[in-house]
């Protein structure tokens, strides 16, 4: 199935970034799920199982480092599926990972639910989403044209 999915996104003819990648973990590469993923998923790199008591975070080692090119930088996601039926998500979301950072990367997991949920070795705790981004210089004004909206946010634009 691995084989079908990176044949599809060749024949979709896209670009494909090609990032280097060290794996200290007994588990595969991340890789999409479907051609349409954005995200790949990331595997506790755990030798036991790790349990999280209600509002108890732990940070969960992935055996995964890696080298980004300048402009790009990972972003680290929850997953929905244990978002929603486990109550397990990531604090600090998304987390970052800069281009420079050469580091393990690691999820901190936090458990929202009233139970302990337990992480087991293997388990895809996180989604990684590879972005790219624009460095700035700021221009300083003491004006800012009008828009439409204005200043106003938090709910101001209406609940329809």
């Amino acid at each position: 199935m691995v084989a079908l999915r990176n044949l599809a996104y060749f024949c979709r003819k896209i670009d494909v970034l090609k990032v280097k990648i060290k794996n200290q973990s007994p588990h595969p590469l991340p890789q999409y799920e479907t051609i349409g993923s954005a995200g790949m998923d990331l595997r506790a790199n755990i030798t036991e199982p790790i349990t999280l008591l209600p509002l108890e975070r732990n940070l969960i080692p992935t055996g995964l480092f890696i080298e980004l090119p300048d402009g790009y930088e990972a972003q680290i996601r929850p997953r929905s599926g244990l978002a929603a039926k486990r109550g397990l998500t990531m604090l600090n979301s998304p987390g970052t990972i800069d281009s420079d950072y050469r580091g393990e990367i690691k999820c901190i997991v936090v458990n929202l639910s009233n139970e302990p949920q337990t992480i087991e070795p293997g388990e895809r705790i996180a989604q990684m989403v590879i972005a790219k981004y624009e460095h700035i210089t700021w221009e300083a004004t003491d004006n800012l044209e009008a828009s439409q909206r204005g200043g106003g946010g938090f709910g101001s634009t209406g609940l329809t």
